[in-house]
């Protein structure tokens, strides 16, 4: 039914990845890049009905708008980028291995704070927190080229903590606040998780500002006074002129994933809220990528910032990628097939579209596969519940669209299927990060016409 194809490392923004020829049932090929985003990839030949190599990779019209927002609709597909290049792979230099330079212990951080990371299991830093860290901590303006997966929310949350923690302990330094934007629910829930488990014990509170969730609960906490505030930026925004809060009051802010923020179009919130923001401030930037589009944001934003760009994210070794040619068929009929199979466990399918999971969940229902659901339309709640169901294995298949590509950190997903495909390689690279994890062997499959 399928073919699959593997990926080799990279270190430029104008990755390629392909395979070679695939033979057989489910055989798996390696070779080297194809091109990413938005740019042509010549196939070689391949043996096999359903698996093809060659052709363009080109964005479309718009996807969307709501409330001033668009994305531009791109056409991501996998196939087109297989090739048969196996001499490529052999002249590929050997990827050193990142090698840190400091430890947790070694940052001149609070004991309290040192205790929160030992306790975690963290002892090396990853390449982000290593060299970030201490800029952080002697409060610099930073720019942060990192994806998801990299271990930044760790990189900003811990020298945050610690900074804050410091005017907590010095009663006569003014106490300082912190504001983390999110692209997205999903994202600031983690984020706001993780700093709970960084800041126990240290008499630290955050507030979560995100939509769908009660807004006078958000409004009681913020109340209380909290040290960090994460949220998203229509809520946030709400919230301010409700006069909940004020955007002059924040000695630090983090935009976590601007370049999402931006194909999201939070474009006019993001100015917003920086035009708000006291000129003195300790402004912190993270996005997977830099366009130029960016640069207006960036200058306005930062003041003579450090860059720290790491390694642009690959697919996990641990992921093995695999095409699924429709030829025709049913995609309901070839994923219902899928979910019967053993080892087909625990299933994020992603979809385009909300219209078309809640579709897709009415058919699985009535085949009597047990589904869970999470998209734009369902209130926070419903997305939550979702969440821990599939977590706690009550349902097989989670079906999400994109804003469940980043920030969703889930033991266990066996598989990630593509039932639509992805707009960019970057949301590709993010749906399939959810398998594979934690030292574990995960399976993508991409429905391909």
């Amino acid at each position: 039914m399928y073919r699959s194809f593997s990926r080799s490392s990279s270190s430029n923004s104008n990755q390629k990845f392909g395979g070679n020829n695939s033979r057989g049932g489910n055989s798996r090929s390696r070779g080297n890049h194809g091109n990413s985003r938005n740019s042509s990839a010549r196939g070689g030949s391949s043996s096999g009905d359903n698996y093809r190599g060659g052709g363009n990779s080109r964005g479309g019209g718009n996807h969307f708008s709501k409330r001033g927002r668009s994305r531009q609709q791109s056409s991501f597909n996998p196939s087109n980028l297989i090739q048969n290049t196996a001499t490529a792979t052999v002249s590929e230099p050997e990827k050193v291995a990142y090698a840190a330079k400091n430890r947790f212990t070694d940052f001149k951080i609070c004991e309290p704070l040192k205790q929160n990371i030992l306790e975690r299991g963290y002892k090396t830093p990853t390449p982000i927190q290593d060299q970030i860290i201490n800029h952080i901590l002697e409060g610099k303006d930073v720019t942060g080229v990192a994806s998801t997966g990299t271990g930044k929310t760790a990189a900003f949350l811990i020298p945050l903590i610690n900074n804050i923690y410091e005017t907590i302990q010095d009663q006569n330094q003014k106490l300082g606040r912190v504001l983390i934007m999110a692209p997205t629910r999903e994202l600031a829930i983690q984020i706001n998780d993780e700093f709970k488990l960084f800041a126990n014990r240290m008499g630290m509170y955050s507030a979560l500002c995100i939509g769908g969730a009660n807004m006078n609960s958000q409004i009681s906490s913020l109340r209380r006074g909290p040290h960090f505030i994460i949220g998203t930026p229509g809520r946030l925004i709400d919230l301010e002129k409700r006069g909940s809060f004020n955007f002059s009051s924040f000695s630090a802010i983090v935009l976590d994933e601007v370049d999402q923020m931006f194909d999201m179009g939070f474009i006019n919130d993001m100015r917003y809220v920086i035009e708000k923001l006291p000129k003195k401030r300790h402004s912190l930037f993270f996005s997977a990528t830099l366009p130029y589009k960016m640069q207006d944001i960036i200058h306005s934003f930062l003041k003579d910032p450090v860059k720290i760009e790491v390694e642009k994210q690959q697919a996990s070794t641990n992921v093995n990628q695999e095409v699924v040619k429709i030829q025709g068929r049913s995609k309901v009929d070839i994923l219902r097939n899928l979910l019967d199979r053993e080892g087909f466990d625990k299933v994020l399918v992603f979809g385009r579209t909300k219209h078309g999971l809640n579709k897709l969940s009415q058919i699985l229902v009535e085949r009597g596969i047990k589904v869970a659901a999470i998209h734009g339309n369902k209130s926070q709640s419903q997305r939550e519940r979702a969440l821990k169901q599939f977590k706690q294995n009550y349902v097989q298949v989670l079906l999400a669209t994109d804003i469940a590509s980043r920030g969703l950190d889930i033991d266990n997903v066996t598989h990630v299927i593509n039932y639509d495909l992805p707009q960019t390689y970057e949301d590709y690279i993010h749906r399939i990060g959810r398998t594979g994890r934690a030292n574990k062997t995960g399976i993508a499959l991409s429905f391909v016409d």
